[in-house]
């Protein structure tokens, strides 16, 4: 039996519209719209194994210092702060399809950049309006994602998302395993090559209509209803008459009074303040061990491996690459395992599990680099590392910031949790190869694997439980949580 929570009071023909959205049977159209808004998932997972695998080619031609691959890693990560921050405030203020298609246009132009970078000045400013790009398209993709989707199905195809970050790893990974062959320049064609992936997400969003929750969010309900009829072409006549009758009345669901600017104050308001560090604290712990780990796999594999001295470095990489590739189809196992379980098991559980799930990987890691033990129990350390993360953080982080704000702040919310992270993800990206060069391998694996224990901590200490509801009923529970809290 169904629970009924608590929301604020809207006009009735509103709740229809939402209800249309919420109640919809999955279509072509909703899969072409979810296809569309990936691009943030997908080129993050190509971007960070690009970097992972061009970096080692680009040491002697570019006099690359330890510091100076971390400040490279780092212009990535660094730009997603920016990019996040920025893109999630102007997607709430004017909608999500303008900023999709600027987001797309920036990763078009940044994947040409780097293809053509000359120097280590112009690859680190290239890889910033890279991350930039990237880094705008999280929040606005996953608002618009969650915004579309039935209720039943926005779980799964949130999860859905994510599970293109790894598909995007592996892809690059196949990309390089062809490119290598040509030796160090090769890593100009990894570069295009994410331009060249982008360009099909700039020409499709064109065409992509507005979100229906934004408009009706901003009072704009005539242009709402048109937009309702790609996914109820029968009930053209009655959605023509809900507008007529809502004219420009907005849809609100938020207790606090929400401006027409709106600062990222509001989401530290007592309305917003637990979800606000829900959403937050846990991603930037899962980012710090997720890109710290992730980007620098085939080096941390380089510096474990025993290899012959006097192989050419494009084939120490390529080797590298391939184990990297290997086990990085656990993280798609992962992100498949997830369609299923985070719909069944909840958001709170799938990620205190699935952080316990990476400590355990990297602890096993840890042991296996020190202790010297089998290269199959650092790859075994490695897999279960990878599937616990997409099986469970990777996948939730990215859902939780959509469905714990409103639609007036959802952008903004999602925005702020996706920067914060980057920040934990900059942290570890730059430090991570100045802290193995001086403290080794082995203690950046144990801090690793502590940074996974701490963000199963935090997600239990500000665990709110409500999965599978509209975001309407979502967001009344955690009002109504709010209350007794205040109370």
């Amino acid at each position: 039996m169904k629970k009924h929570i608590a929301i604020a009071k809207v006009h009735p023909q509103h709740q229809a519209m939402a209800d249309i959205l919420d109640q919809a049977s999955l279509s072509a159209v909703h899969y072409r719209l979810w296809l569309l808004a990936t691009a943030g998932p997908l080129l993050s997972g190509v971007s960070m194994m690009v970097l992972g695998i061009s970096l080692p080619l680009l040491r002697g031609p570019f006099l690359l210092s330890p510091s100076s691959m971390g400040v490279a890693a780092a212009s990535l990560m660094g730009g997603t702060v920016i990019g996040a921050l920025v893109s999630g405030h102007l997607a709430d203020r004017f909608g999500r399809r303008p900023l999709l298609i600027a987001n797309a246009f920036g990763l078009l132009l940044a994947g040409i950049w780097l293809s053509l970078a000359p120097d280590t000045t112009l690859l680190i400013l290239g890889e910033l309006f890279l991350g930039i790009a990237v880094g705008g398209d999280f929040p606005v993709g996953s608002s618009y994602i969650s915004e579309f989707m039935p209720q039943k199905h926005r779980g799964r195809m949130l999860a859905a998302s994510m599970a293109l970050q790894p598909l995007g790893m592996l892809l690059s990974a196949g990309i390089a395993l062809l490119l290598l062959h040509g030796g160090g320049a090769a890593w100009r064609w990894l570069m295009a090559s994410q331009a060249i992936l982008t360009l099909p997400y700039f020409l499709g969003r064109w065409y992509l209509p507005e979100s229906v929750r934004w408009l009706m969010a901003h009072g704009k309900n005539q242009i709402a209803a048109k937009e309702l009829t790609r996914f109820v072409p029968q009930r053209v006549a009655e959605l023509q008459r809900m507008a007529i009758e809502l004219g420009t009345q907005v849809h609100e669901v938020s207790k606090t009074p929400l401006a027409s600017k709106i600062g990222w104050s509001v989401l530290f308001t007592a309305e917003y303040r637990r979800r606000t560090l829900l959403v937050t604290l846990p991603w930037f712990l899962m980012d710090m061990a997720t890109y710290g780990i992730g980007l620098f796999t085939p080096i941390l594999f380089a510096s474990v491996s025993t290899l012959p001295r006097d192989l050419p470095t494009w084939h120490k990489d390529w080797i590298n690459t391939l184990h990297t590739g290997g086990i990085d189809l656990f993280l798609l196992a992962g992100a498949f395992a997830a369609l299923w379980l985070v719909p069944r098991f909840g958001r709170m559980q799938m990620q205190i599990s699935g952080f316990l799930g990476m400590a355990l990987g990297l602890f096993l890691v840890w042991q296996a680099s020190t202790a010297h033990w089998s290269f199959f129990a650092l790859l075994l350390g490695f897999a279960l590392y990878n599937f616990t993360m997409t099986v469970g953080p990777n996948a939730t982080t990215f859902i939780l910031p959509t469905e714990m704000y409103p639609t007036q702040v959802r952008a903004l919310g999602s925005g702020f949790a996706a920067a914060f992270a980057k920040i934990g993800a900059t942290l570890a990206v730059f430090l991570l190869p100045i802290l193995q060069q001086d403290l080794g391998v082995g203690l950046v694996l144990l801090g690793m694997a502590l940074l996974s224990l701490l963000g199963g901590i935090l997600t239990y200490t500000f665990r709110v439980e409500g999965h599978g509801l509209t975001l309407e009923e979502h967001h009344g529970l955690l009002r109504l949580r709010s209350r007794q809290v205040v109370g």
